[in-house]
C-alpha cells in the first residue's frame, strides 16, 4: 500500500513508498531478468534445490534487488541473502567490494551467507543445512 502525501498550499504530492522502495528497483529489472537468464553452473546447481519452496517451505528468489545491489538469492520470509563466490571474487578488490556490500546488506537487517562455487559442487547437502540451520525457527 502507498501512501500518498499532498503538501498544502503546494499541491505537490510524494509517494512515500516509491521514496522508501528498496527491493526491485525497476531501473534495474533488464540486469536481473538477463542474470536469471544466464545462471552460473553453481547458482543453477544451488536453485534445483530451492526453487518451488524445496527447503523448509521457504520461498527464494534469484536475482533480486535490494537498494543497487543485486543478491544471487532472497529468502524475504527470513530476510536471507544467499551470494555465491566464484573465482573473481578471489581478486583483493572483488574482497573488499564483496564486504563493504555484505556490511550495507546487514545494516539493512538481512543475514548474508557467502559460499564458494566449489562447496556448492562438491557438499551441496552442507551448503543446504548451513541455509537452512540459519531459519528462524
Amino acid at each position: 500500500m502507498s501512501l500518498l502525501l499532498i503538501f498544502p498550499y503546494t499541491n505537490k504530492k510524494l509517494d512515500l513508498k516509491m521514496k522508501n522502495k528498496i527491493h526491485n528497483r525497476k531501473y534495474l529489472n533488464e540486469y536481473r531478468k538477463r542474470l536469471r537468464n544466464n545462471l552460473t553452473s553453481a547458482e543453477a546447481t544451488l536453485w534445483k534445490s530451492l526453487q518451488k519452496k524445496q527447503l523448509m517451505g521457504r520461498k527464494f528468489r534469484r536475482q533480486h534487488s535490494i537498494k543497487n545491489f543485486i543478491v544471487d538469492f532472497y529468502c524475504a520470509s527470513e530476510k536471507l541473502i544467499i551470494e555465491l563466490d566464484g573465482a573473481v571474487h578471489l581478486d583483493f578488490a572483488q574482497e573488499n567490494y564483496d564486504h563493504e556490500r555484505t556490511l550495507q546488506l546487514e545494516k539493512l537487517g538481512f543475514m548474508v551467507i557467502r559460499f564458494e562455487n566449489k562447496e556448492v559442487f562438491e557438499n551441496l547437502e552442507v551448503v543446504l543445512d548451513t541455509i537452512s540451520n540459519s531459519f528462524k525457527k
